[in-house]
């Protein structure tokens, strides 16, 4: 099986130890990596919560997440991954919006599995898109 790379809901969810998503990452043989945009996107959003005990819980756990999910950056091969999809992705008439762009390069860069509740990512070719949160 190839690396799977964690989406921000995917993430999210882990932050919120949703039970499915721990079970399906505790039984999947390879490594299980996410990218530095959803880190980005995950220190977005935390800083858009309103303050109070959520947001407090929230930022206590992400670090704890983070350190233990290695975080791939991007890199030259990613960045031409991502030329590449962009620019067939725009010739088929899809728009995918950036971000999901660049984790979605990273997946195809490290292996061809992203975990998502996001159907966008099924619309890629040879990209491969599973809901672990069902």
């Amino acid at each position: 099986m190839p690396a799977a790379i964690l989406d921000t809901n995917a993430v999210s969810d882990l932050m919120r130890d949703h039970p499915l998503l721990k079970a399906h990452m505790a039984a999947y043989p390879d490594p299980i990596v996410t990218s530095v945009v959803v880190v980005g996107e995950i220190r977005y959003g935390l800083s858009r919560l309103p303050g109070g005990k959520k947001r407090n819980d929230l930022e206590a756990r992400a670090p704890r997440i983070l350190a233990a999910i290695r975080i791939e950056p991007v890199t030259e091969a990613i960045a031409e991954m991502y030329g590449r999809l962009k620019t067939s992705l725009e010739s088929q008439g899809l728009n995918v919006d950036d971000n999901d762009l660049w984790i979605a390069a990273t997946a195809k860069t490290v292996g061809d599995l992203v975990i998502t509740r996001d159907q966008i990512f099924t619309r890629i070719p040879g990209l491969h898109a599973e809901d672990w949160s069902v």
